[in-house]
């Protein structure tokens, strides 16, 4: 099976439709979503209406858990509070429900875990080996599977666990031996924040037991003037170009 394994779209539809082109031109088996698909950007709905009219299974992030009011954004920094703010206002009630009803973690198809933050912890970012170490624990308790997926840093990378060592990989391909465990991070569709300004996936193939780093050019000059127009942030608007 061949998955494409997307996260924190954050609102970005030009990115999204970009990403959700590229990966039909793979033709992959399936596609999972990490998390965060709302926040930061002008197209709450619209993205989250291609998720769910696609089938798309998705658990839930951060920003989508304050979006469907069922946590407040406190302790967010003043930008990502004023846009959440902003999307639960927009957003319909059908996508709220949407957004609330989406589970913390899944098991796909009992070949691997995904998740947002962490294992036990949605808000958590999961940014050192020892993140990684402890949740490489929880896996094999939970779950057996021993690849992972999770979001939240917006930072494309590869955690793999050798006996009690773990190690990082910025490679754009993994692959996968028998003997070793992996957390691996896809990057950001919709925000970007490794100073590579193209948005970001994965490719995840079972068989082969290779994962793959995709990165994909979308208009975001476009994206910046409806943050604009929709009143948000204009540094909301300026980090897109840098990826940062």
């Amino acid at each position: 099976m061949r998955y494409a394994i997307i996260s924190d779209i954050h609102s970005n539809l030009e990115a999204l439709t970009v990403v959700m082109a590229k990966i039909d031109s793979l033709g992959v088996d399936g596609v999972v979503c990490l998390g965060d698909i709302v926040g930061y950007n002008a197209n709450p709905n619209e993205c989250i209406d291609i998720l769910a009219a696609r089938g798309v299974p998705c658990i839930m992030g951060n920003h989508d858990e304050r979006a469907a009011g069922l946590r407040e954004p406190d302790g967010f920094n003043p930008f990502a509070r004023k846009a959440l703010l902003w999307t639960r206002e927009h957003l319909t009630d059908e996508n709220k429900s949407y957004l609330a009803a989406l589970p913390r973690t899944l098991i796909i198809d009992g070949a691997f875990f995904i998740m947002h933050g962490t294992l036990d912890d949605t808000d958590h970012y999961l940014d050192s080996a020892e993140d990684a170490a402890f949740n490489f624990q929880l896996m094999r308790e939970d779950s057996g599977v021993r690849v992972g997926f999770f979001g939240h840093t917006h930072v494309p990378i590869a955690y793999i666990g050798i006996g009690a060592e773990v190690i990082t990989q910025l490679d754009d391909c993994v692959h996968l031996d028998e003997g070793c465990a992996y957390l691996v991070n896809p990057g950001s569709v919709g925000q970007p924040r490794n100073h590579d300004s193209r948005a970001s996936f994965a490719l995840y193939d079972t068989e082969a037991g290779v994962i793959t780093f995709h990165k994909v050019d979308y208009d975001i000059s476009l994206t910046a003037s409806k943050i604009l127009e929709a009143g948000l942030p204009e540094r909301l608007a300026e980090r897109l170009r840098f990826g940062v």
